[in-house]
């Protein structure tokens, strides 16, 4: 526990930077000119670039064991990046330094998933992973409030990112206390050289996680949406995103819980309520926008509790880093294709793109409630 209440420290200061940044991304990046089809791809290929990188990224921790220099190497980077975009005067140049942001969390992600998951085995991993995401969260939080402060007072988006750079720096000092505590996990028995070898669940989980990705919308297309239509001031907007990530918090460590009691049906109900989520936020006034944020935030919490923790109760610790770069290189290809997808539907037509997401999170319901037996078989012989 004190562990992960370290780890949980880290990114809540990690998340008053990201999430603080990205609570503006797509207001910011309109202002500069770009439009949703843009906005939908930048976002996007952002997190496709996170999650492809930990394909590879895990691969390589798994063999080096270097855990916590790619957890360092990974944080760095994301924090230079953060800042520099209050100096970007095209929508260009944010791109890059967007993806570069999302690059140190593809750098880092796997290892500080296997350190987690070697704590969470010791307290329950739905709770272990709830508690941390909402230990996170409490950043995500922060960070917008803090976001929506300055720009209430310049009017401005570009220098609300250079502040974050504070909370970076808290957050590297974090890291380095979590160090001290030196929870590194332990391999497994068997041989730790052996082929990724990997259950036929742990496939057909992955194949649900991507139908939910393609279909999960991207909160700078919400608040794209947002500015372009007038729905909510400039100011409003971080406080939309603080109130959903408040939302995120709460929900995390519930379905965490219920995840460790009844499994994937948690997981396949949950997903009913992101479902909501489309056309609240795309099809109806201010009011029903934010409550659509609220049902996108839950939703983003079950991800968070749940779906790390079914990879960890199929997979053993050995195979652990490469599993979850599997898993999130297949989850970010989806979410690049679904955001894409939907920015462009977006300029087109509203009401396909919530078609779209609708029919792709339901399928994806469909089948995690189907898996339930096997993921029970499958964890058994861990």
């Amino acid at each position: 526990m004190r562990f992960i209440v370290w780890m949980g420290i880290v990114s809540l200061f990690a998340d008053v930077t990201y999430e603080g940044a990205r609570s503006i991304i797509g207001p910011f990046l309109e202002n500069l000119g770009a439009n949703a089809t843009e906005v939908g791809v930048i976002a996007g290929f952002g997190e496709m670039v996170a999650a492809g990188l930990r394909f590879f990224s895990g691969k390589l921790v798994d063999r080096t064991r270097a855990y916590w220099a790619m957890a360092f190497l990974g944080y760095g980077l994301t924090f230079v990046a953060v800042p520099l975009l209050a100096l970007a005067g095209n929508w260009p140049l944010a791109a890059v330094l967007i993806i570069a942001e999302r690059t140190g969390k593809g750098l880092r992600a796997p290892a500080t998933d296997v350190l987690l998951s070697g704590a969470t085995g010791k307290v329950g991993h739905g709770w272990g992973f709830g508690l941390h995401t909402a230990l996170d969260q409490t950043g995500a939080v922060l960070g917008p409030l803090l976001v929506a402060a300055i720009v209430a007072r310049s009017h401005k988006f570009g220098p609300a990112f250079l502040p974050l750079a504070i909370p970076a720096v808290a957050s590297l000092a974090a890291l380095v206390a979590a160090r001290t505590v030196r929870l590194d996990p332990a391999p497994s028995p068997r041989h730790p050289t052996q082929p990724a070898k990997f259950p036929r669940v742990f496939w057909l989980y992955v194949t649900a996680a991507g139908l939910l990705a393609c279909g999960f919308f991207d909160f700078a297309l919400l608040a794209f949406h947002f500015e372009k239509t007038g729905l909510a001031r400039p100011a409003v907007i971080p406080l939309v995103y603080a109130g959903a990530m408040a939302v995120n918090g709460a929900t995390a460590p519930a379905f965490g819980r219920l995840f460790d009691r009844f499994s994937l049906p948690v997981l396949a109900l949950g997903i009913a309520i992101s479902t909501i989520a489309l056309p609240l936020g795309f099809l109806g006034g201010f009011g029903a926008a934010v409550a659509g944020a609220g049902c996108w935030a839950a939703g983003l919490g079950l991800q968070d509790s749940t779906l790390r923790a079914g990879i960890a109760q199929v997979v053993s610790m050995e195979k652990r880093g490469t599993a979850f770069g599997v898993f999130n290189g297949v989850f970010g290809v989806s979410w690049f294709i679904g955001s894409a997808v939907m920015g462009l539907l977006y300029d087109r037509s509203v009401i396909a793109l919530v078609v779209f997401g609708m029919v792709l999170q339901v399928a994806a319901a469909i089948m995690f409630f189907g898996l339930r037996r096997p993921l029970k078989q499958a964890a058994g012989a861990v």
